[in-house]
């Protein structure tokens, strides 16, 4: 029986727009439960004004935190300090930190070292440190999107969608390769898992797709294949590369 993951939502009020939140919520259920659903920030401050109503309606507790020193960021302390109570408090097997700043890549790292799972949500400007410091890491400009399910595609704005690129290609190649058995076959899965162990912002959604399955369907460098599950309606799906 998979146990279920239990997570807590640790968010930097001062770091990301408000505009995101159900998106985003939303998200975060596709990997556990959210227990603890924490934001902190200065609420003396007219800028964190447009958090007040989405925090009641999604049920987010305001924890208080003033600036003492200009051009010093108490809220990362305060989230910080939080954060480690929680571990010890073993409420939790997860975190989600949802902030773009890279003052967190030291959380993620320790948290990571108790063995438990840590996802990063921020900004695309968030430096790669703390990226790489999470197990998986989503950009929030990808999350305010329409699927469309019958192409495996989703509609957002353009400058949002990152190119793919010949490195991107060589990357996912790489990957095929070493999740492949000797036939070149790899099972998707691992090649999915594979890809978000060597770079955790990896995510089809980057590029304009919904999964990494139709991704790979739109590169002319691969083939792929249905395979029927011994038992039940699912199919395997494979790739290989051309």
């Amino acid at each position: 029986m998979i146990k279920e993951l239990k997570l807590a939502v640790l968010i930097d009020g001062d770091n990301i727009p408000s505009k995101y939140i159900k998106e985003m919520m939303e998200e975060i259920t596709k990997y556990g439960t959210p227990t603890i659903k924490r934001i902190y920030g200065d609420w003396t401050k007219p800028q964190l004004s447009k958090w007040k109503n989405v925090l009641l309606e999604n049920a987010i507790t305001p924890i208080q935190q003033y600036g003492y020193t200009v051009g010093k960021n108490a809220t990362d302390s305060a989230m910080i300090i939080d954060a480690m109570d929680i571990l010890y408090s073993e409420k939790v097997n997860g975190f989600c930190l949802v902030s773009s700043d890279s003052d967190f890549t030291k959380l993620a790292t320790r948290l990571r070292e108790e063995g438990l799972v840590v996802y990063g949500i921020g900004e695309k400007k968030t430096p790669n440190p703390f990226i790489v410091a999470c197990d998986k890491f989503i950009y929030l400009e990808i999350l305010q999107t329409e699927d469309d399910v019958s192409t495996g595609k989703v509609n957002t704005k353009k400058s949002n969608i990152d190119k793919i690129t010949p490195k991107v290609i060589k990357f996912l190649r790489n990957s095929v390769d070493a999740a492949a058995d000797d036939d070149g076959w790899a099972f998707m899965g691992d090649v999915g898992s594979l890809i978000l162990k060597k770079q955790p912002n990896f995510d089809a959604r980057n590029f304009g797709f919904q999964k990494l399955t139709p991704l790979f369907k739109s590169l002319n460098q691969f083939e792929i294949e249905q395979r029927d599950k011994t038992s039940g309606r699912f199919k395997l799906i494979y790739v290989r590369n051309k």
